[in-house]
């Protein structure tokens, strides 16, 4: 497993980005959450992208060429120290086909945070930059909105200051024991599966796996789970962490898949991590060397998710 840069730790005064890589966030709520991030001492940039509604297809944020240019300016300019994504939905597989990679210096990583559909841009900047990201909660939701004192809000900006060294997960269940070591890899499963066959895969071999998605059929998210295994990409993994799969069915049917699907891999696999959609979540660092621990119900990082 390749060794990821790490961004350097945010700190008041940072500039920022907010885009929108995938579907038009709500306005409001998009107001609230730069707001909150103005409340952290950010100085903000709201990107064309992020105010854009639909255009020929009305679950997109404008159209693939406004998204491109904007994440990929973004993500060149060296004045902003992070990238928050504004929403999720649909569209970040479009967006990535535009992205002019060789516009941006791997050399100097910056965060980007997002979950859900941004699970195809995270994975895409491991493997085309070699950067650590963090897939954690988007602007334009709840937990910005609210800001300070919110749960997933509060996690994220102690993730992205350095003062989190280990995800604790309480209510998560042992599927099978053990303890394993690897850096940390996923994210939504339906978007690692798309992505199977592009240039910006990145099989989880040696990885701590992070898996969760929402608004699956049971079938369905069956079929998705299997791909993962058939393909290459769980080939090798060294454990694996499952988090919330809401509206996918009744909880003990989904549990009971999960377990089907990755008990016979033989490595721990630990079930119920408070990180996913329609949680207070936590933010999992992308790219972080960690040591999962599946009785004890842990993840250690080895190395700090920013320097």
């Amino acid at each position: 497993m390749t060794d990821f840069v790490q961004p350097r730790a945010l700190r008041p005064g940072d500039r920022v980005a907010v885009i929108a890589a995938s579907s038009p966030p709500g306005q409001t709520k998009l107001d609230g959450g730069v707001r909150a991030l103005e409340a952290e001492g950010f100085t903000v940039d709201v990107f064309d992208s992020a105010r854009a509604t639909g255009t020929e297809y009305d679950y997109l944020a404008g159209d693939d060429v406004l998204r491109a240019r904007d994440l990929t300016a973004a993500l060149a300019d060296p004045a902003y120290a992070a990238i928050f994504m504004a929403c999720g939905g649909y569209g970040a597989q479009r967006t990535l086909e535009l992205v002019d990679w060789s516009r941006v210096d791997p050399a100097r990583p910056k965060a980007v945070i997002g979950y859900s559909d941004v699970t195809a841009l995270l994975e895409a900047i491991a493997v085309k930059l070699g950067w650590g990201s963090f897939f954690g909660p988007l602007v334009a939701t709840d937990s910005f909105h609210l800001g300070r004192g919110d749960y997933a809000f509060d996690t994220l900006m102690a993730m992205l200051r350095g003062s989190i060294s280990e995800l604790t997960f309480p209510d998560a269940r042992t599927i099978t024991p053990g303890v394993a070591e690897g850096v940390t890899l996923g994210g939504t499963a339906s978007l690692l599966a798309a992505s199977l066959g592009t240039d910006t895969s990145l099989p989880a071999r040696g990885a701590i796996l992070f898996l969760e998605d929402v608004d699956e059929f049971l079938f369905r998210l069956d079929r998705i789970l299997t791909q993962l295994r058939r393909s290459v990409y769980v080939e090798g993994v060294a454990g694996i962490v499952l988090g919330t799969f809401t509206e996918c069915g009744d909880p003990r049917d989904v549990e009971r898949l999960l377990a089907d699907r990755f008990h016979d891999l033989g490595v721990p696999v630990l079930a119920g991590a408070d990180i996913g959609h329609n949680i207070p979540t936590q933010t999992f660092p992308i790219g972080v060397p960690a040591r999962l621990d599946t009785e004890a119900g842990t993840l250690t990082l080895l190395k700090p998710p920013v320097t």
